[in-house]
Parts: structure tokens; C-alpha cells; sequence
């Protein structure tokens, strides 16, 4: 069990990158391995998260290969041309690998087993596992919630029209990669707007999908043509260091070449609501992504109560708003991300448990939380109970505390983030 230590820093000036996206990671490894000819994966995340898609993915016949430090070369074999693997596929700790997986397993013609770890293995696949049953699949799982899966796939899958009753980019690109090997169209209604990465993916590489308000349309069956993609950075890794240019006194932070997916954004918008001091530069439009750099100055911060409707787009960064929120003038209110109960750790119980630890003053709600700021904040030992975003935060806390901060588990940044305790060295 590694332990990393923080100390306080006086002042940051420093222009970076982060590594590539990896929501759009997985989907390119994914739908390229499913395309009809050669493609290359530039700026693609190299993290245990990732990984794991890739190694699923050479398990079932796809030739992916290393051809430089951050590309992939992937020979798609088609929709149809997936072949079963010879043993169980090892999720690890990516609820993104087993639930979009498992909507492309859904339609093939053979039979898979889908694990994880001690933490995956303890997150809800109920919501995955009805809709795919709808369209024709067997599936069964412990205590017909929990991994590992047993997936029968399904070459005649029927087409659905399915409203989710959550808000969620997995669930929702589960169901759209099993619509695209239906014979007919599926369609998806969504309670709430999530990052719709998939939808851009699939229409960039020649899908018939068609977005209508909270509504995706997926005909199938589908052809993919393969074509080259460039990741850019990770918008949710870019937080962390972003927070630490608010909050580290005398400070200004660079980003450059970040996603900037508007069912992303919330965190960002949140952060302006609150006074911060943020400059979006140099827009552009890469692989059907908008690719910005982001600067981020000291700024003086105001708590606000937070828009449910903006939880869906900023889920991964409400650890890092809660921290934000202790060093803003005023009381903040979170509620209605209930979801962060059922992620790599019960983020809700865990972040406050261990911000209170350094001296926060935050109320755990069942939905969410109640934060009374502006505290000074102390260093302390803390714990990321194996949780990469709780972790991360829990180091940028470390740089306004006073005195040391000792994060145990700090290897667990690897999942999303390989490199970050390296970047945290340098800035």
C-alpha cells in the first residue's frame, strides 16, 4: 500500500497537459475494433481502466497494437466479426468496460463471462441487464444485480424503445450498442442529458443515429468505417489541477487541448456560478470533439446550492466541488447524486469522511451533502479507500492545508490517472 505526501504550496504558475480522455478511450477502442478496416488511436489513455478494454477486445480476435508511446493501431473486424474468448473477461475496477461491453456482447453469436474486481463487483448492473433482456438476451448475474455476468449473445436482437429511469452515459451506450446490431431501430429516452460521446463517435464513423433532444435513435443493423481518432485530454483529469489554480493563493494554471463536451461542462459551470476565475482559449473541432485549452486563476469563491439537473455532467468532479465548496465563502448544497453511492467508493460517505478528517465542515446527506465554508484546512492521514477521484482530491486538498497531508492507497490513481502524482510534483 503506497502513501503519497502533500504539502502546502505559496503559489502555482505552470502551463500543462493531461492524458487523454477516458470515456472516449474506451469508446474508440471499442467501436474501432467493430469497423470495417485499419485505424489509429492517437493520444489514447494508457491507464489500468483502459487497459482493460483493450486486452478484452485482443481476447475476442482484434489485432490492437503499440505502435508508438501514445498510439493504437486497431484492425476492426466488423460488427459480426467479434470471436469468443477463450476465457472469462477481467473488468478490473471499469464499470465503463462491463457495461458498454456487454450491449456489444449482446448481439454476438457466442456466450461470455464478464468479472471484476472486489469494488465492480459490488455496483448495480440491474439497470443494464433489463433493457438488453428486452431486446432478446440472456444474462445472468449475482443475485440478478451484481457481476460477473453471464451473457448469451443474441444474432437477432430485437429492437427497443426504452426510458431509462436514471440518467447515465454507460447504461444508455449499453443499450445503443446493442440497438446498433438490431435489425430495425432502437430508441433511448434519457430523464436527464449525459456526456454523449458514443452518439458523436458512432455518427463520426458512419452510423445511422439521429439526437433529438434527451431522444437517440440507433439504426441497425450498423456498418462502422474505420477511421483514425485523436483523444484529447481528459476533461475530468484537468479538474483536479484546474481546482489547484483557484485555490492555491497568487496561482494561474494552463490546460491545453482538453475536451470540452458540453454534457461535461457542469463542474466548469458551476465553478464560474461561484466566482471563479476561468478562461476557455483556442476552440476547436477534433474527431467530432471540441478541444479547448482551459486557464484557471486564484479566485475568490461563494457558495451556491447546486442545480440537480446539472449532477449528470459533472459526476466524476462532485468530490473535488465538495472540496471546493469548504474554501468558498457561505454554505453550499449538493443534492440529487444519490449515484455517487454506488461508484468505486461510497464517494458520498468517503470525501466527507475524510475532509472532515482535515478540519472541513461538510454534512452527509442521503442524496448529497451540506458544506459550510470558508474552512481552513489542515494536513492529516487520510485514506482513498482504493478510490482514484478520492484520492486526487484529497492531494489537492493537501496543497492548501496546513502542514503535511499522507494519502494512503495513492497508488489507485493509476486507474484513470497514471502520472498524476508525478504532474502534482512538478506544479
Amino acid at each position: 500500500m503506497a502513501t503519497f505526501t502533500v504539502k502546502p504550496k505559496e503559489r502555482i504558475n505552470h502551463t500543462l497537459t493531461v492524458p487523454g480522455d477516458k470515456s472516449i478511450t474506451h469508446r474508440s477502442v471499442m467501436l474501432l475494433s467493430l469497423s470495417e478496416g485499419n485505424s489509429i488511436i492517437s493520444n489514447y489513455l494508457k491507464a489500468d481502466d483502459t487497459n482493460r478494454t483493450i486486452t478484452a477486445f485482443k481476447n475476442m480476435g482484434v489485432n490492437i497494437t503499440e505502435i508508438s508511446d501514445d498510439k493504437l493501431l486497431v484492425e476492426g473486424v466488423g460488427i459480426k466479426g467479434l470471436k469468443a474468448p477463450h476465457c472469462a473477461i477481467d473488468a478490473g475496477n471499469s464499470g465503463t468496460t462491463i457495461r458498454l461491453l456487454s450491449g456489444i456482447l449482446a448481439g454476438q453469436n457466442f456466450s461470455c463471462e464478464i468479472f471484476g474486481d472486489e469494488s465492480l463487483s459490488k455496483r448495480p448492473m440491474k439497470r443494464i441487464i433489463e433493457p438488453l433482456r428486452l431486446m432478446g438476451v440472456e444474462i445472468s448475474a449475482k443475485d440478478d444485480q451484481y457481476p460477473p455476468l453471464k451473457i448469451k449473445g443474441n444474432p437477432d436482437l430485437k429492437p427497443i424503445k426504452y426510458t431509462m429511469p436514471v440518467a447515465s452515459a454507460q447504461v444508455k451506450s449499453c443499450i445503443i450498442f446493442a440497438g446498433m446490431q438490431a435489425k430495425g431501430e432502437t430508441h433511448v429516452i434519457e430523464p436527464a442529458p449525459s456526456r454523449d460521446h458514443t452518439e458523436k463517435m458512432l455518427k463520426y464513423l458512419g452510423a445511422k443515429i439521429d439526437v433529438y433532444e434527451n431522444k437517440i435513435t440507433i439504426e441497425g443493423p450498423t456498418t462502422l468505417k474505420a477511421k483514425d481518432i485523436h483523444v484529447p485530454g481528459d476533461i475530468s483529469s484537468a479538474s483536479y489541477f484546474l481546482v489547484a489554480g483557484l485555490l492555491v493563493p497568487n496561482s494561474e494554471i494552463e490546460i491545453k487541448n482538453v475536451g470540452f463536451n458540453k454534457y461535461r461542462i457542469g463542474f466548469l459551470q458551476i465553478l464560474s456560478k461561484m466566482g471563479a476565475n476561468i478562461q476557455i482559449k483556442n476552440i476547436e473541432n477534433v474527431c467530432n470533439e471540441t478541444v479547448v485549452d482551459i486557464v484557471a486563476s486564484s479566485s475568490e469563491l461563494h457558495g451556491l446550492s447546486v442545480d440537480q439537473n446539472l449532477i449528470p455532467s459533472m459526476i466524476d468532479e462532485i468530490p473535488l466541488l465538495v472540496l471546493v465548496a469548504t474554501q468558498a465563502k457561505g454554505t453550499t448544497i449538493i443534492s440529487g447524486a444519490e449515484e455517487l453511492r454506488v461508484k468505486e467508493s461510497d464517494r458520498i460517505k468517503t470525501i466527507t469522511t475524510e475532509l472532515n478528517k482535515m478540519g472541513a465542515k461538510i454534512t452527509e446527506l442521503t442524496d448529497g451533502f451540506v458544506i459550510e465554508g470558508k474552512t481552513l484546512l489542515h494536513g492529516a492521514e487520510v485514506y482513498s479507500y482504493n478510490d482514484h477521484r478520492v484520492a486526487m482530491t484529497l492531494a489537492i486538498a493537501g496543497l492548501i492545508a496546513d502542514g503535511e497531508t499522507k494519502i494512503n492507497n495513492s497508488e489507485c490513481v493509476n486507474i484513470s490517472f497514471p502520472g498524476f502524482w508525478e504532474i502534482l510534483e512538478k506544479i
